[in-house]
C-alpha cells in the first residue's frame, strides 16, 4: 500500500496484520475515488471514518487537504495511523481519535468537508452513520462510501443525493453531494 500522488507520493504505508487485519482500499479504487473528488480536496478537511491504516486521509493530506481527522475504535489501528503519518511527514495536519465512530459523530462538534466511510461490510454501520454525516455537513460537502456490492444504501440522505456510483468487483463506491450542488460538477 502506498501514497499515490502529492507531497508524500510513493511512500509505503503500513497496514495491520494478524487478528486485526483490515481490508485496505485497493490502489485502483483509491485512484478512482480521488480522481472523482480531485477538485474538492485542496484546503479542505477530510474525515476518514473507520480509518484502519489511515491511507485515505493520508492520501487526501498528500493531495493538499488542509487537515484530516481519523476515527477508529482500535488502538492498534490508531497507532498504525500515527506511524504512517510520521513516515509521510503529514502528522501536523492530522487529528486521530480512538473511539466508536458512530457515538463520536453523534456528539462531536467538529468541522469536515469530505467524509470517507468504509465500515465493516454488511454491518449496518454505513446506514447508521450516513444520516449523521449528512446532517452535519455543509452544502459543499462530499460523502464517499465504500461498501459491499450488495450493501443496501439509500439514494438520498437529507439533502445529500447519490451523485455517482461505481462498482469494482465485489465492492461499490457511492459518492453523495448536496442536492443544490449536483448539477455544478
Amino acid at each position: 500500500m502506498r501514497v499515490i500522488t502529492g507531497s508524500a507520493r510513493g511512500r509505503v504505508l503500513e497496514t495491520l496484520k494478524g487478528d486485526d487485519v483490515v481490508r485496505p482500499t485497493t490502489d485502483k479504487v483509491k485512484e478512482a475515488i480521488f480522481s472523482a473528488i480531485q477538485f474538492d480536496i485542496e484546503g479542505r478537511t477530510f474525515l476518514d471514518v473507520f480509518a484502519g491504516s489511515g491511507q485515505m486521509g493520508i492520501e487526501a493530506l498528500s493531495r493538499g487537504a488542509k487537515s484530516a481527522i481519523f476515527l477508529d475504535q482500535s488502538r492498534k489501528a490508531t497507532e498504525c495511523i500515527k506511524r504512517n503519518l510520521m513516515v509521510t511527514n503529514l502528522q501536523p495536519n492530522a487529528t486521530i481519535y480512538c473511539t466508536n465512530s458512530v457515538n463520536f459523530l453523534k456528539t462531536a462538534n467538529i468541522h469536515y468537508d469530505i467524509a470517507f466511510l468504509d465500515p465493516p461490510y454488511n454491518s449496518g454501520l454505513l446506514q447508521e452513520i450516513i444520516p449523521i454525516i449528512a446532517q452535519n455537513m455543509g452544502k459543499s460537502g462530499v460523502i464517499i462510501c465504500e461498501s459491499a456490492l450488495n450493501d443496501k444504501i439509500l439514494q438520498k440522505y437529507y439533502k445529500f443525493t447519490l451523485d455517482r456510483l461505481h462498482s469494482y468487483g465485489k465492492i461499490k463506491v457511492s459518492i453523495y453531494r448536496h442536492e443544490d450542488c449536483i448539477n455544478e460538477n
